[in-house]
C-alpha cells in the first residue's frame, strides 16, 4: 500500500502557518508521501511575491489539534450525502513538534478539513511502520507478545527471516515457553529493535532525492578507515588493516575492515570478539603521532558471575603495550553499574589477567536519565511564561549542562592520559556503540588539530560515528516531544522506550570548545546545528540505518546522496566556515568549570531572556524557512 492511499486530505486552502519570531504565511497545504508543502499565493496577506515552504514530514515529532465550535460538528452520514452548512464555521489548529525543536502552528479552516490533515500527517510519519507491521504481527501473535506493547516500540516492520537476528528469536521463545516473562519481554524487545527493518529505511525520502547538482556516487567512495591507516602507516608499523570482519561475522556493528595490532591474527580477534559484547573487540581508534600512544575502542569484556577469561583478548591488550609500559582502561559505567553488569554476563577487565591496565570509572548518564534530562531542558525553553529565578532553577534542575560537563571531562582524562601520561588508553562502557564513541570522538578533537577543520571533522564523524556503529535510526526515531507523550501515556509496566541522545551531546560538546576556543576551529556553529538536522531528517542517506551492515543491506550507497557531498559543494561550503579561524596545532583543554560551560542557544531554542536565533532559508530536511523559496533539492 502506498503512502498517498492513505492520506485523507491531500489539500487545504487558506491554511496560515505561524512560527515565534517569524511572519506568518497564508496559502495552500499540500501532503505528499514524504512532505508537507505550503504555496501562498502572489502578493496575498502582505506577501510580496510567491513562497514555497517545505517540511520534511520525518521531522515531525509529535503532532497536536485542538478545533473550535465542537458542538457544530456532524459526522458523515452512512448514506455519503454532503453535511450540513452548520460545520462551516468551524476551524481547528494543528500544531507540529519537530524533532528539531521548532514548533509549527497550521490554522485550518473546517473541522473535518482539521482532523483529516493531522491523520495524514501521523499516517505519513508513521507509514513504513504500519505498512510493514502486517510481516511480523503474526509471529508477535505466535509468541503471545500483547498488542498493547508492540504499539508502543517506535520501529519499523520486524522480519523475522532477517539472519542477525533468527537467534534472537530463538531465545524470544524460550523465554516464553519458559514462562520468564520479563526476560521474554527484553529479548523480544532487543528483536524489533535489531531489526528496525530494511524496508521501512528504503521507503524513507533519501531514497528518492535527487538533486541536480550531485551524483549518486559523490562523497560516497571515501574509505575513513583506510585512509586512516595509510597515515599511521606512514609512522609506524605496530598496526595493520584487518578484514576479518568483510562479511560482518565477527561482529555486526562492525564495519568491514579495522585497524588492530600487526602481532594479532586473525583468529585471535575472532575468539577475543567472542569474549566482548556484541563482537566488539578492542580495535584502534586514534593514534596520537606525538608520541606514539593510541586509544582503542571496545565493548565490555563478557566475563560474568563466574569471572571467566579469555586468552586472545589479553594477548590482545598485551600487545599494545611493551613491557613495563601501563595503560588506562576508561570504563563510562559507574563501578556499580560496571558490578551489577557482571552479575548478568557483562563486567569489566579484572586487574589479574590484565595487569599492565590500570582501570578508571567515570559515569556517563545514557538512556532515560540522559533521556528525560533533555526533554526537561526542552520543556524549561519552551515555557515563556517562565521568571529569571524559575528559568535558572529549571535549567539548574534539567542537569544537561551536568551531562556536558561530565563528557568534556571524561574525553580530556582521555585526552590527559594520551598527551601528558604518555600512555595508551583502552575506552568502552556497554554495547560500545554510545558513550564509548562520544568520548573517543571528543578526545581527537581536543588532541588532534586536523579533526578541527571542517573536512576532518566529516571524516571525524563519518569514521568515529557513522562507521563505528552509532545506531543512529534506532537513536533518532523520537525526539524530546514524542518522548515527553511516551512518557505520560505508556501503561506502568511497560517503560517508555528510551533514546539516547548521545550524538546530541557529542555536538553540544564541540559547541563548547568552539565557544572556549573560537579560533581553533575551522567550522563554525551552522554545520553542528546542520548535522543536528540531519542525524533526525535529512533528504541524504548519511545518517540512515544503525550500521554499516545494514547499510549494505539496504545499499544506501548505491541509491542515495551522501550529505558530505552536498557540504563540500563550494557555495554551501562557506556557509558553514568560521571567518575567525587561524590553526592552532597545540592541543586545547577546555575548561570544565560551572562557569564555563553555557547553554547552547541554536540548539535549545528560545528561553525567557535569551535572543531567538535568526532563521535562514534551509533544505526540507529543517523546518519552514521564513523568507525565501525553497524547494527539495
Amino acid at each position: 500500500m502506498e503512502f498517498s492511499e492513505l492520506i485523507k486530505t491531500a489539500t487545504v486552502e487558506s491554511v496560515l502557518l505561524s512560527c515565534a519570531g517569524q511572519p506568518a504565511v497564508k496559502g495552500t497545504l499540500c501532503i505528499t508521501s514524504h512532505h508537507l508543502l505550503l504555496s501562498s499565493c502572489p502578493g496575498g496577506e502582505g506577501q510580496p511575491s510567491a513562497v514555497e515552504l517545505w517540511l520534511l514530514i520525518r521531522n515531525v515529532d509529535a503532532v497536536e489539534k485542538r478545533v473550535q465550535n465542537v458542538g457544530w460538528y456532524q459526522p458523515p452520514r452512512s448514506s455519503g450525502s454532503p453535511r450540513g452548512n452548520r460545520l462551516a464555521g468551524s476551524s481547528g489548529t494543528i500544531t507540529l513538534r519537530c524533532k528539531d525543536l521548532k514548533v509549527l502552528q497550521l490554522e485550518i479552516p473546517g473541522m473535518e478539513e482539521c482532523l483529516n490533515i493531522a491523520s495524514s500527517i501521523e499516517v505519513s510519519r508513521a507509514g513504513v511502520q504500519r505498512v510493514g507491521r502486517s510481516r511480523w504481527l503474526p509471529t508477535v501473535f505466535a509468541l503471545g507478545l500483547p498488542l498493547t506493547w508492540v504499539n508502543t516500540q517506535p520501529l519499523g516492520c520486524v522480519c523475522t527471516g532477517h539472519p542477525s537476528c533468527q537467534t534472537l528469536w530463538e531465545e524470544a521463545r524460550m523465554g516464553f515457553a519458559e514462562r520468564t516473562f520479563p526476560a521474554f519481554l527484553q529479548l523480544c524487545s532487543a528483536v524489533l529493535q535489531a531489526l528496525s527493518s530494511v524496508d521501512s529505511v528504503m521507503m524513507m525520502y533519501p531514497f528518492f532525492h535527487r538533486p541536480q547538482s550531485l551524483r549518486l556516487e559523490e562523497g560516497w567512495p571515501r574509505l575513513p578507515i583506510e585512509q586512516h591507516f595509510q597515515q599511521i602507516a606512514t609512522k609506524t608499523t605496530q598496526w595493520r588493516l584487518s578484514d576479518v570482519n568483510q562479511d560482518f561475522a565477527v561482529c555486526p556493528t562492525y564495519p568491514p575492515a579495522v585497524i588492530v595490532p600487526a602481532a594479532v591474527s586473525e583468529e585471535t580477534l575472532r575468539r577475543a570478539a567472542r569474549f566482548r559484547q556484541g563482537g566488539r573487540f578492542p580495535v584502534l581508534s586514534y593514534y596520537h603521532t606525538r608520541n606514539g600512544t593510541v586509544m582503542l575502542r571496545s565493548g565490555q569484556p563478557l566475563t560474568g558471575p563466574n569471572r571467566k577469561r579469555c586468552p586472545e583478548d589479553e594477548m590482545l591488550l598485551g600487545s599494545v603495550l611493551d613491557e613495563g609500559e601501563r595503560g588506562f582502561i576508561i570504563d563510562t559505567r559507574s563501578a556499580q553499574t560496571a558490578k551489577q553488569a557482571r552479575m548478568t554476563g557483562g563486567g569489566t577487565e579484572p586487574k589479574s589477567s590484565y595487569p599492565q591496565w590500570k582501570r578508571l570509572h567515570r559515569p556517563l548518564e545514557r538512556g532515560r536519565p540522559l533521556q528525560e534530562s533533555f526533554i526537561k531542558l526542552v520543556e524549561a525553553c519552551n515555557d515563556a511564561s517562565l521568571g529569571m529565578d524559575r528559568w535558572l532553577g529549571r535549567l539548574g534542575g534539567c542537569r544537561w549542562l551536568s551531562h556536558v560537563k561530565a563528557a568534556l571531562s571524561t574525553a580530556c582524562l582521555a585526552a590527559q592520559c594520551l598527551d601528558r601520561e604518555e600512555s595508551c588508553v583502552l575506552v568502552h562502557g556497554a554495547e560500545g556503540t554510545d558513550t564509548t564513541l562520544l568520548v573517543t570522538a571528543l578526545a581527537q578533537v581536543i588532541l588532534d588539530p586536523g579533526c578541527r577543520t571542517l573536512k576532518g571533522f566529516q571524516e571525524l564523524l563519518e569514521r568515529e560515528w557513522i562507521q563505528a556503529g552509532h545506531p543512529f535510526h534506532l537513536r533518532c526515531a523520537r525526539s524530546a516531544y514524542s518522548h515527553a507523550r511516551l512518557k505520560q501515556e505508556a501503561p506502568p509496566l511497560l517503560p517508555f522506550p528510551a533514546k539516547k541522545k548521545l550524538s546530541l551531546l557529542f555536538l553540544d560538546c564541540v559547541w563548547q570548545l568552539s565557544r572556549q576556543f573560537p579560533f581553533s576551529l575551522e567550522f563554525s556553529e551552522g554545520l553542528l546545528l546542520t548535522l543536528f538536522d540531519n542525524a533526525y531528517a535529512s533528504d541524504y542517506g548519511t545518517f540512515l540505518c544503525n550500521n554499516e551492515k545494514e547499510r549494505c543491506l539496504c545499499k544506501v550507497k548505491e541509491n542515495t546522496h551522501s550529505l558530505w557531498a552536498w557540504l563540500d559543494q563550494p557555495e554551501e561550503r562557506k556557509k558553514y566556515l568560521n571567518p575567525l579561524y587561524s590553526p592552532n596545532l597545540l592541543v586545547i583543554w577546555p575548561s570544565v568549570e560551572p562557569q564555563s560551560i553555557q547553554l547552547w542557544q541554536g540548539m535549545a531554542g528560545a528561553a525567557p531572556g535569551l535572543s531567538q536565533p535568526t532563521w535562514t532559508a534551509c533544505s526540507s530536511s529543517a523546518c519552514f524557512p521564513s523568507c525565501s523559496r525553497t524547494q527539495p533539492r
